[in-house]
């Protein structure tokens, strides 16, 4: 088997343009004000003048509704420049993706990224570490498809109405159109293996 060089294995590079700075950016090239912005998405304008900073992080519900107000999409606000030919994480490596609680009284979600984000890309996946009593903040809605696998811990899943418990060991799948949530019910941090595509 022919072994792959360095140049085309890589991590990613995460020291690139962060996620405050490519809000405010977007915002700014739309003619868009922090209070117009802030109003449709329903957030104060001080909340989101400390996440275009860098000083907060949304909510992955507020980030969805921010990247619809913003004419773009949670995918590309994540893209990376540049892809590897191939790329490897090695466990405690892969970039993480912080998510806040809207309302502070749970610890924040947390998404390890399997796939780094990229226009175009067709596949996205994530292990999202949930501590107990934190989840999706909310429902959420999109196009695609989505599965997991419960490595560790327990969730909650609802989607369309329908409430379920899925155990360590346990999987799922269901259409991302479809409401949907989900929270960490048991008493240890939950971390699932979670694909989707589309990615959203």
């Amino acid at each position: 088997m022919k072994q792959s060089s360095v140049a085309n294995v890589a991590a990613e590079d995460v020291s690139g343009v962060s996620l405050g700075v490519k809000l405010r950016h977007i915002r700014r090239l739309n003619g868009l004000t922090l209070r117009g912005v802030a109003t449709v998405v329903e957030c104060s304008e001080s909340m989101l003048s400390k996440i275009e900073t860098d000083r907060a992080s949304p909510s992955l519900q507020l980030l969805h509704r921010l990247a619809e107000a913003l004419g773009t999409t949670v995918q590309a606000l994540f893209s990376d420049a540049e892809q590897p030919t191939l790329t490897v994480y090695r466990d405690g490596q892969r970039p993480l993706l912080t998510f806040q609680a809207s309302n502070g009284d749970h610890t924040s979600v947390q998404f390890e990224r399997m796939i780094p984000h990229a226009e175009g890309r067709t596949l996205n996946a994530n292990v999202h570490v949930v501590p107990p009593g934190s989840g999706s903040d909310g429902i959420l809605r999109h196009r695609g498809e989505e599965v997991g696998f419960v490595l560790q811990g327990q969730i909650e899943l609802v989607v369309d109405g329908v409430s379920v418990v899925v155990n360590q060991g346990g999987s799922f799948f269901f259409n991302s159109a479809l409401p949907h949530s989900y929270t960490n019910t048991g008493r240890e941090t939950a971390r699932i293996v979670w694909v989707n595509t589309p990615p959203y």
